[in-house]
């Protein structure tokens, strides 16, 4: 999945110094190897916003859960038109549950779509043009 350079950059960091779960996980328990507890998530989380986030923004929605994060990721992939089977792909969905969760994301660019068929028909129609037209095709099936 695709990795923004600069986070990558603090994944190895954090890799390098703490090493990682048995099972591959990046972050663990500190008195074992087992799955954080979803409160120390929720805890981590809040305190990581408020650090970051003016106050304005803290009182809003915006990323107020970690999962908002996959969300944003997802729906960021889909609008940059990467298509629909990699992205559930990445995110580790069918395409059918992807689009079903997904679709009211999309940022249609309804005018960008069509330019794209437009385009599309434009280079089939001079192919089509190029090796004499559609009579000159029917004549050769005959």
């Amino acid at each position: 999945m695709p990795c923004p350079p600069e986070l990558t950059e603090l994944i190895n960091a954090h890799i390098k110094q703490f090493g990682l779960a048995p099972d591959g996980r990046l972050f663990r328990g500190e008195r074992n190897d087992q799955e954080l507890p979803k409160g120390t998530i929720n805890k981590i989380w809040r305190l990581a916003r408020a650090a970051v986030f003016p106050p304005e923004v803290l009182a809003s929605p915006l990323a107020e859960t970690p999962y908002d994060l996959r969300h944003a990721a997802v729906s960021t992939w889909l609008n940059a038109g990467v298509p629909a089977a990699n992205v559930a792909e990445w995110a580790g969905h069918s395409v059918e549950v992807l689009l079903k969760i997904y679709a009211k994301c999309l940022d249609g660019g309804i005018d960008l779509l069509r330019a794209r068929v437009d385009r599309a028909l434009a280079e089939q129609e001079e192919a089509t043009s190029a090796d004499g037209g559609l009579g000159q095709a029917v004549a050769n099936l005959s």
